[in-house]
């Protein structure tokens, strides 16, 4: 079966703006969130072929060298589905988006074999 590359976007303003809260807001939505996105890998389980994690910020090298760099990328996840329409409808009630200040998944197929 297909393998997709799932990317978690988040925009820095919103990232910002959810860090700027009161820590107990914050907190509140952690609470809710954590348990939802637990929730969605049960759900989804048998698509996961690697969970990812979430990432950091970014250091870019290039002719000119390395430095830091900016870029919306938050996370990823592997998942395997049919097509990339299949792969993309498995997260449109994710916690990443419907909850947390996430932007958008980013769908993408492998084209060489994926990590396992």
């Amino acid at each position: 079966m297909p393998k997709f590359l799932a990317v978690y976007t988040m925009k820095h303003e919103d990232f910002a703006r959810f860090r700027s809260l009161p820590k107990s807001e914050q907190d509140a939505i952690d609470a809710e969130g954590i348990p939802k996105w637990i929730a969605w890998e049960a759900r989804n389980a048998a698509a996961i072929v690697n969970r990812g994690g979430m990432v950091g910020k970014t250091t870019r090298v290039t002719k000119e060298g390395i430095a830091p760099a900016t870029n919306g990328i938050c996370g990823y996840l592997i998942v395997e589905a049919e097509t990339a329409e299949a792969a993309a409808r498995l997260f449109e009630d994710h916690p990443h988006i419907t909850v947390f200040p996430g932007d958008g998944v980013d769908i993408m197929p492998f084209v060489t074999d994926p990590p396992e």
